[in-house]
């Protein structure tokens, strides 16, 4: 039987305080305000007999004499095929003038995979953005952030990578987006047809901060059911900077003590629970894990990027437009580079960057009036076609072209005996035409 308390303590924003017994965190709550409507309400932390909900829209017309019903069980997503192509809030509910989803309805929040059923990383994630499958290889199951600033174009980014992965489900969690934000999501699955395989739970920045917390846990919930379903599954996260300041608004609320810069000492906690999700299960699927943290002041030494650096398996740096191939790391790249790819393709990529690094320096000897040297002349000459050709993220095509466009590019600038790559592989890659 459902356990109904009608006396309501203190409200204070979108939290409220009841006295109640043998109430569990994260538990589910109803408040009914006396205009007849009900309110739904989550268990945020408990002192004793002392229980502090959130509620998941504003409380305004809620008096401290309504009723509160606590429902016995926690905060669920629904799961399954049908959402395939739909769109969701932060609680579950449609957001698209679909029906209510149906299918299975599981806990969210709940651990990470045993490790006992987690294999080694060692398979490729294909996205046809050569930044990204040349130089910092996205491997399956592998946790990793684009660190950037508000401004750059890292939701595009994401689309693209949702337009183009040979993922089988596409799995987008929304935090803190402006509504033209939201619908270029919308509008970019249906131009690209990747709809069908794609799910979306999104909160608006005008919607409660409770909302923007459960959006990772919706996402991940829903990935874990299709992951154990033998697929493989992208989940697209943004922007984790929203999340992280959800939580600090409702810790102050609450008048926790904060911790560095007044987020939570929880944070790098928070963060590590939804990260962890990622996973390669042995005999079933994976869940592979891109989310944008945008930087504060480009402040990498921020409290949301400083944590998120230690939990995660690198990092994508995207700022004026392109992903830096200098800061870019992807920890997991050496899995697969020259087995699951060709063998060139580490020594090319090598080649390819330290070139690019020494192009840096010949811009900087030109723009300080310096003779240039021939060497500085074909440096230069190859820095801008590395920039077209690799570094412009509206390059759309896959490893084996990139890789074969690295050579061309390389052979039109350099000698053979100037871009330092073992003879083996110059003599079967260089082109013959050069």
């Amino acid at each position: 039987m459902n356990k109904v308390y009608d006396r309501i303590t203190n409200i204070r924003g979108n939290l409220i305080t009841v006295n109640a017994e043998k109430i569990s965190l994260g538990e589910i709550a109803k408040i009914h305000n006396s205009s007849g409507k009900s309110v739904l309400a989550s268990v945020l932390s408990i002192d004793r007999e002392q229980i502090t909900l959130q509620t998941f829209e504003s409380t305004r017309g809620i008096s401290t004499g309504d009723h509160v019903t606590f429902l016995g069980k926690q905060v669920q997503a629904i799961t399954g095929d049908a959402l395939l192509g739909r769109r969701f809030n932060g609680i579950g509910d449609p957001i698209d003038d679909g029906p209510k989803a149906e299918g299975v309805a599981v806990d969210i929040g709940k651990p990470s995979f045993n490790p006992v059923r987690r294999i080694v990383p060692h398979q490729l994630v294909r996205t046809n953005i050569p930044m990204i499958d040349v130089f910092n290889c996205l491997v399956k199951s592998q946790k990793i952030p684009i660190f950037s600033v508000a401004g750059e174009p890292y939701n595009e980014l994401l689309m693209r990578i949702a337009n183009q992965t040979d993922a089988d489900v596409v799995v987008i969690g929304g935090m803190g987006l402006r509504f033209d934000d939201y619908q270029a999501f919308i509008d970019n699955a249906e131009k690209s047809g990747s709809m069908e395989k794609t799910v979306m739970y999104i909160h608006k920045a005008t919607e409660p901060a409770v909302e923007c917390v459960l959006v990772p846990d919706m996402v991940l919930a829903c990935a874990e059911q299709f992951a154990v379903q033998d697929k493989d599954v992208l989940v697209l996260l943004t922007d984790m900077t929203a999340f992280a300041d959800s939580i600090k608004e409702i810790m102050i609320t609450m008048d926790q003590i904060p911790s560095n810069r007044g987020y939570p000492g929880s944070l790098y906690s928070d963060l590590a629970a939804r990260y962890e999700k990622a996973v390669d299960i042995d005999g079933s699927g994976s869940i592979t894990i891109i989310s944008v943290t945008t930087m504060p002041g480009g402040d990498v030494t921020h409290p949301i990027p400083d944590n998120t650096g230690y939990i995660t398996e690198g990092q994508f740096y995207l700022h004026s437009g392109s992903i830096d191939p200098f800061g870019s790391l992807s920890r997991l790249k050496q899995q697969v580079i020259g087995t699951v790819t060709r063998q060139d393709h580490g020594d090319i990529a090598n080649a390819q960057i330290r070139l690019y690094a020494e192009s840096k320096k010949a811009r900087e000897r030109e723009g300080m009036g310096f003779k240039l040297s021939k060497w500085d002349e074909k440096l230069l000459n190859y820095s801008f076609l590395f920039e077209e050709r690799m570094m412009n993220l509206e390059v759309n095509i896959p490893i084996e072209k990139a890789l074969n466009l690295g050579w061309e590019t390389l052979a039109e600038c350099f000698e053979v005996n100037e871009v330092g790559i073992k003879k083996a592989l110059t003599d079967k890659y260089w082109p013959r035409q050069a």
